[in-house]
């Protein structure tokens, strides 16, 4: 019977052979035609945005535990910028700053804020039952943001991933934002489980099947912390990131002859740490035997915390690698412009251990001094992207640039006005190689941890820290030789503290949300 079978096989091999050689032909024409039906098109913009990932969480950028081969090729493709800087040191402002390039000083949102006051927001079963209570404070009706100007531009625009900028049923969700296409998370609460009750679809729910317990659920009292299956619990039937990213990968797909503006705000690495058990297991072979996260810093406990944070970052990794192979077979990876960065430095909870992983590279990322934090472990974040013929591969960029110059910066690549009331400036000439205007400074102020302001200028950085404590005195410190700000000069530089103070007078203007007001400030 196996013979007749060969036989058989070889007499229809070389039908097999031309019908393949036709099917591969196919797919060449099929992928010339969607470089060349549209030749003058504008180029496809993919800025992918991870979630409290530090700086030297990349190979690139010197992490030799994570294995990042995928993002790390952006790299080798493309531009590396070593002075790239979060709009804050927390998720909500910064991601306000990226889409409305406003600096924090002008931005409707400065910190977190979970608009409290309808209710038991932290509540998750209260907040399934009604929601009205998910995501965050709004932005104001009318706002002008990154989706709307493209869309205008004529892309495309997808949103897939974390929002964190308003709440359904207000006139701030993604689609009256700019996007034309949602799939992820409203709220950023919500986000504190991978493995969700439900996502949303555009404005409607799609429910994942998973019986999920409530973020911040601890181990049984009687549970052996040791025993795998003591965790079963936090791994459920579907994972969010697997949801989202085949809806990414459609969007893709459905528009692949248009110009697309896709924004991947990925929920990973953000605790809790959660993922597929192939790189854990990977990574569990890697790191050895280790000692569990039993819950007591927040978030869920996790068997094999420094494995499973690994693996979150190289899931995201091995999806990177999809998504540019995706875009290669389609034909479109060469008019594609590709930005990977991260949305603050690395946190200091859920079982992380930034510190073991030298999560901030050359800068301290412990608590006080990554996520949620001014100093450089927390606003200073990692920035790749690629663009072929366009972009010189392996180029490094010293350029100091923040989240709001993201605006300015795509307005030019998509060859639209830019409004005229950013704070940013386009470092599109720094991604060509070409002259770059330069900031004079850069500002921050964060209401939260004390209330903060930060300002980037040349070789300086100064920070005011603990301002809602009644500090108004400024640190200053020399990054040219003290990259870690360890050694307050102030007292050296009284002329810089001056100029310094002046500038946080002028680029400050008091927030309309009582709960960003800083009454050091005169707000």
């Amino acid at each position: 019977m196996k013979d007749h079978i060969k036989k058989t096989n070889n007499l229809f091999l070389p039908g097999i052979i031309a019908l393949g050689l036709i099917i591969e032909m196919s797919a060449c024409i099929s992928k010339t035609q969607a470089s060349s039906e549209n030749p003058n098109q504008k180029p496809n913009i993919i800025y992918i945005l991870a979630d409290d990932l530090g700086y030297g969480e990349l190979g690139c950028y010197g992490q030799d535990l994570i294995e990042t081969p995928n993002i790390d090729r952006i790299a080798e493709n493309g531009i590396k910028f070593t002075q790239h800087y979060a709009g804050a040191p927390v998720c909500a402002p910064s991601r306000c700053m990226l889409l409305t390039g406003k600096h924090p000083g002008n931005a409707q949102v400065r910190g977190n804020d979970e608009w409290g006051d309808r209710g038991d927001v932290w509540n998750y079963e209260t907040v399934l039952a009604d929601s009205s209570l998910e995501g965050q404070r709004p932005l104001a009706e009318g706002t002008v943001t990154l989706g709307k100007v493209l869309q205008a531009a004529g892309y495309k625009t997808g949103l897939v991933g974390k929002w964190g900028l308003g709440a359904p049923h207000t006139t701030s969700t993604p689609l009256q934002m700019g996007f034309d296409f949602f799939v992820g998370y409203n709220c950023q609460r919500q986000a504190h489980t991978y493995y969700p009750v439900h996502l949303y679809k555009n404005d409607e729910k799609i429910y994942l099947g998973n019986d999920t317990i409530a973020p911040g659920t601890k181990l049984a009292t009687d549970a052996d912390p040791l025993n795998i299956n003591s965790y079963k619990n936090y791994n459920l039937q579907t994972y969010s990131c697997d949801v989202m990213f085949d809806e990414l990968t459609g969007f893709v797909n459905d528009n692949k002859n248009k110009p697309f503006f896709l924004y991947w705000a990925t929920p990973i690495p953000h605790a809790p740490i959660q993922t597929i058990q192939k790189w854990v297991d990977h990574y569990i072979k890697k790191f050895g035997e280790e000692e569990p996260y039993i819950g007591d810093k927040g978030y869920f406990p996790n068997r094999y915390p420094h494995a499973s944070y690994a693996a979150m970052i190289s899931y995201l990794d091995e999806q990177i690698g999809l998504l540019i192979q995706q875009l290669k077979d389609l034909g479109i990876y060469d008019n594609t412009l590709i930005i990977f960065t991260s949305d603050n430095g690395p946190t200091y909870n859920g079982g992380t251990d930034s510190p073991w992983f030298n999560s901030g590279g050359p800068f301290l990322s412990e608590y006080g001094r990554g996520k949620g934090f001014t100093y450089e472990g927390g606003i200073r974040v990692p920035m790749l992207a690629s663009w072929p013929d366009h972009i010189a591969p392996g180029t490094i960029s010293d350029h100091i640039s923040a989240f709001w110059d993201v605006l300015p910066t795509l307005c030019e690549v998509s060859e639209t006005e830019t409004p005229e009331d950013t704070d940013g400036i386009s470092f599109l000439p720094a991604l060509l190689g070409e002259k770059q205007r330069e900031h004079e400074y850069l500002y921050w102020e964060y209401p939260e941890y004390g209330g903060q302001q930060a300002i980037r200028m040349g070789k300086w950085k100064g920070i005011r820290k603990d301002i809602k404590k009644g500090n108004m005195a400024l640190d200053l410190y020399n990054l040219e030789n003290d990259i870690q700000e360890q050694n307050n000069i102030a007292e050296s530089h009284p002329e810089i503290i001056k100029q310094m103070e002046e500038i946080m007078i002028r680029e400050h203007t008091a927030s309309t949300v009582d709960r960003f007001k800083m009454k050091q400030l005169g707000d």
